[in-house]
């Protein structure tokens, strides 16, 4: 019944073209799977990820273009960070990124990672955030979480140097995507929730998965901020939440721009179903396991409304088309099939001759 970690985070955009190149050209991700949303066909869903698009490096998205914008708040994601190796690699970003016209801030130091974050053309906050140097730094690893570990006042919003913060970036031009800059899939998943200890007992308690640290918000020293994760907190494994009580934050709002839903992955259907049963009997509204052909899925809310969905990490994307050819032509799941003519001539299309 153990959850392994992040298996994808899907968000929603107004132009998939758009979407297309900016998570291939300027992020570097891979485009594994073209397909459709399973509840309205004349839709793109695009899976981007590593070359082979392993569970924990997964960005999908949904094509809403006549959708309005969506916003961050409660019941609602806030960012999700992608993870890089090194210091050095995170300032090559930066440069690359400004170069490319995108607005960074950052890096900032948050203890445990370095992060800078952007937008992407629909608005959804990015951040890039370093593997190390981890947990550990003030904690000992058996006693993760076990206390309020305040950030140091002067790494907080108001008293850190933010003019140095802006001017620190790689000295060179960036001319592209260099090998030491390889995002390695998801580091964090970031949402935002009105109550840290209900939420807390429904990651642990019910999900469980570690409370690894009790911190604050470095940007707002008044709202907690909470890691989740499994076994040593691994980046690909990582849940956090900002709190604020409900009346000191709005509402998050679904759109473009804004997360439809984040999923862990599970090893395989038994234990979703186990986990199904488990769900139920803990009161939560659950779906029934859908078949999504490369893996199959339940979904339920945390207690204030994000959609969370448990997957299963298999059988994965080589399951209609080889390693070579992942991304290149539109899969449509065998029960569509027959409607391919009608489907296709209504998406809108992806490649420049469509």
């Amino acid at each position: 019944m153990t959850i392994r970690g992040i298996h994808h985070i899907t968000l929603v955009s107004s132009d998939i073209r758009r979407t297309v190149a900016f998570y291939t050209n300027t992020l570097g991700l891979a485009l594994v799977k073209r397909t459709v949303f399973h509840d309205d066909p004349s839709n793109h869903h695009l899976y981007f990820g590593d070359a082979l698009g392993q569970p924990g490096t997964l960005v999908t998205f949904f094509e809403w273009p006549q959708s309005p914008p969506g916003q961050w708040g409660i019941g609602g994601t806030h960012h999700f960070a992608l993870c890089v190796e090194s210091d050095a690699a995170q300032l090559k970003w930066k440069r690359w990124l400004t170069d490319q016209g995108c607005a960074v801030t950052g890096p900032f130091d948050r203890v445990y990672f370095k992060s800078i974050y952007f937008e992407d053309p629909d608005g959804h906050i990015l951040e890039i955030a370093t593997r190390a140097p981890g947990w550990t730094v003030d904690e000992a690893p058996d006693a993760l979480g076990s206390e309020l570990r305040p950030p140091p006042h002067s790494l907080t919003v108001g008293q850190r140097d933010e003019a140095a913060i802006d001017a620190t970036t790689w000295p060179a031009p960036v001319s592209m995507i260099e090998p030491d800059m390889t995002l390695h899939g998801l580091h964090h998943i970031t949402a935002i929730g009105s109550d840290i200890e209900r939420t807390t007992q429904f990651y642990v308690e019910l999900l469980g998965m570690r409370l690894l640290k009790r911190t604050l918000n470095f940007d707002n020293p008044n709202s907690p901020h909470y890691y989740y994760g499994v076994g040593d907190g691994q980046p690909g494994t990582l849940i956090t939440y900002f709190a604020y009580p409900h009346g000191s934050m709005r509402a998050a709002q679904l759109g473009t721009g804004q997360t439809h839903h984040f999923a862990l992955a599970v090893d395989d259907e038994a234990i979703l179903l186990g986990w199904r049963e488990r769900l139920l009997a803990a009161g939560l509204e659950v779906t029934e396991v859908l078949d999504r052909v490369y893996f199959k899925s339940i979904y339920f809310n945390d207690p204030d409304g994000h959609i969370v969905e448990l997957t299963t990490n298999g059988p994965g994307f080589l399951i209609d088309e080889p390693a070579a050819q992942l991304g290149t032509a539109l899969r449509l799941p065998p029960w569509l099939q027959p409607q391919t003519q009608a489907i296709t001539e209504a998406l809108a299309p992806l490649d420049e001759d469509g």
